[in-house]
């Protein structure tokens, strides 16, 4: 028996592939390295975002109740738009957050209906009435069947907004005497985007 010598050929692909493997086993530990020093890097500019969101142009507000129902819901966690109404107006159908009148500790949740200088009324039927013409909106949950202090006409000053829940039968708003119309400096903001529950995560639904 002979024993078949290696060629050079086979030696050179030899000493190829152990240095290959050889260099592989080096930069594992050097990659996973990267890995974890870019995962870490990631995390850092998601919390420094999200803190400058809610520092500087919203911030976080629970729902608490069933007023604008369907839109949000009881416990729903929102971010709330703080910026945008320092370059414009708010718009009919925002959804806005705006501290209680009677209690500042306590925020609202409405949707806004009349804009300034307009004049507002509701009639038993449910109808809302801008200047006299009849609102085509399809946010209120179910027929209003009380049109509080509006049943009268509410004229609104230059900076003040009427607004409504979209579940009316089941909100308190514009139409009771403890809420009233509401002062533009008094609006926080609009809400922006559900973040919780997961399962309902997007946008708010604003104007249309």
């Amino acid at each position: 028996m002979f024993e078949k010598k290696n060629s050079k050929k086979d030696v050179e692909f030899e000493k190829i592939k152990a240095y290959a493997e050889e260099s592989t086993k080096a930069q594992k530990p050097v990659n996973k390295k990267k890995e974890i020093i870019s995962n870490i890097i990631y995390v850092v500019i998601v919390l420094a975002i999200t803190i400058f969101i809610i520092c500087f142009v919203g911030q976080r507000t629970k729902v608490d109740g069933d007023s604008m129902y369907p839109t949000l819901h009881d416990g729903d966690n929102l971010i709330v738009d703080k910026i945008s109404y320092r370059f414009h107006d708010p718009d009919r159908f925002d959804v806005i957050i705006f501290p209680y009148p009677q209690n500042e500790k306590v925020f609202y949740i409405k949707r806004v209906i009349g804009l300034p200088g307009e004049t507002i009324q509701i009639d038993y039927d449910g109808n809302i009435y801008i200047d006299g013409e009849i609102l085509e909106e399809e946010y209120g949950y179910e027929v209003m069947v009380n049109p509080g202090i509006a049943a009268d006409p509410i004229t609104l000053g230059e900076d003040e907004y009427f607004v409504l829940g979209d579940n009316r039968n089941e909100s308190n708003d514009s139409r009771a005497v403890d809420v009233g119309v509401i002062d533009e400096d008094d609006i926080i903001g609009r809400a922006w985007v559900r973040f919780y529950p997961f399962k309902d995560v997007g946008l708010v639904k604003n104007i249309e």
